[in-house]
Formats: C-alpha cells, structure tokens, sequence
C-alpha cells in the first residue's frame, strides 16, 4: 500500500481532521508498536510498508531497549503505556490515542500478510490485541489456545 493510501484510510477510520493528524497517529503507533514487539518482527513489519514510515519504526526498534533481551522480546508494557506513549509522540489524550491506534492498526491489518499479523497478535498482550480488528483478534485467540 502506498503511503497516500494508507494515511487516507487511517484519516477516514479514526475520523481524524487532517492528514497531518493522521500521519502523526501513523508514526506514532508504529513507533510505540516498535518498541513493544521484539526487533525481527519490528523489521518484518517495517519491510511491508511505505519507507515513509517504516524508517521511523526500524529506527526505534533498534535502537530501543538496554539489553540484548529487551531487543530480542521487546519491552513489556500494557495498554496504559501503550496508550500513553501514542498520546505522547501525537500530541493528544490517551482516549484520543486508542482511538487513532485502533484505525492504524485497522490500516495495519489490511496491509500486512496475513501471516505476519498473525505473529504481531501473538506478541502483544491480551489488552493491546483487543484494538486489532475483531476477526484478527479471534484467530489469535483460536491459534493460542
């Protein structure tokens, strides 16, 4: 997907304002999504996007987390940090930034393999998946279990 495309549908999902509103969610989820989810997969996910804004993301993942642990996991948080984090680099609320979050990652899924998504589901914990699009929630839950 080009990254016209994908910023026009992140507008018209999250009812966003602008396309400056919604370029900032962009790099902001992704950025923040790159610090949670181990370096690899940051990478894989970066390499199916726009280099708009893979860079930013790549850029995080490696050089985010102390340890070569931190890299090879990702850092934990829940959907508090998340939430706060993405509010933090978009300039806006946490409520506002769930809401954003949840159109990117709406973006996200319909951009990426399926296979792909299916890995990002099972690195993120129980209560940031619940912003991935229900269908991709319920095959992550059906694999996990």
């Amino acid at each position: 997907m080009h990254l016209d495309a994908f910023i026009d549908q992140v507008r018209t999902r999250g009812e966003l304002p602008d396309r400056k509103a919604a370029k900032r969610a962009v790099l902001a989820t992704l950025e923040t999504l790159a610090e949670r989810v181990p370096v690899g997969l940051a990478e894989h996910v970066a390499a199916q996007l726009p280099p708009e804004i893979a860079r930013p993301m790549v850029g995080v993942a490696v050089s985010h987390g102390s340890s070569r642990e931190d890299r090879r996991k990702g850092e934990r948080f829940d959907l508090t940090t998340f939430a706060g984090r993405i509010a933090w680099r978009a300039g806006t609320t946490e409520e506002v930034a769930l809401r954003d979050a949840g159109a990117v990652l709406d973006v996200l899924d319909a951009s990426l393999s399926p296979e792909l998504m299916q890995k990002l589901g099972h690195v993120l914990p129980h209560d940031i998946r619940e912003l991935l699009p229900e269908a991709r929630q319920q095959d992550t839950e059906t694999t996990s279990a």
